[in-house]
């Protein structure tokens, strides 16, 4: 089965939470209690998105956190690359080397990359966006540069 870690999950609902665009900026406590998840998990994943350049922190008694970006032009791959690593069906796609015991008698060995392309390619189209069904306008980093979806 193919599956996402909890991280990766957890920031995607926190890039939602910072999109709804009420806010000039969010604060961890303010998020993880619209969010429903312990703050020390929302300050992680914080960190991990900001570490990705999907959101800005902004220190200071005035500070928080907000979208580097509009969640439209965050693709799920950025965030599921920032969490789980590269994306990746098997230890042999890639070119990753050395990475099975059985590779060498392998008789699919390297045919798992179409497949993965395949994959990468429509978590690519997806935005966090339309993840989160923001629709109707692209949440921008500034509330008063809101523009209407098209």
């Amino acid at each position: 089965m193919l599956r996402l870690s909890r991280l990766t999950d957890y920031g995607v609902v926190v890039l939602a939470r910072l999109g709804e665009g009420d806010l000039p900026l969010h604060s961890a406590p303010g998020l993880a209690t619209r969010t429903g998840l312990p703050e020390p998990t929302v300050a992680k994943v914080l960190k991990i998105l900001a570490q990705a350049g999907m959101v800005e922190g902004l220190r200071g008694a005035r500070g928080g956190y907000r979208l580097a970006r509009p969640l439209a032009h965050i693709p799920l791959s950025e965030v599921i690359t920032a969490f789980d690593g590269p994306i990746a069906l098997t230890a042999c796609v890639d070119g990753g080397n050395g990475q099975c015991e059985s590779e060498h008698l392998c008789p699919v060995r390297g045919r798992w990359d179409p497949v993965n392309d395949a994959i990468r390619g429509a978590l690519e189209k997806i935005t966090v966006a339309e993840l989160a069904g923001h629709s109707t306008a692209i949440a921008l980093p500034h509330p008063e540069l809101r523009l209407a979806a098209e």
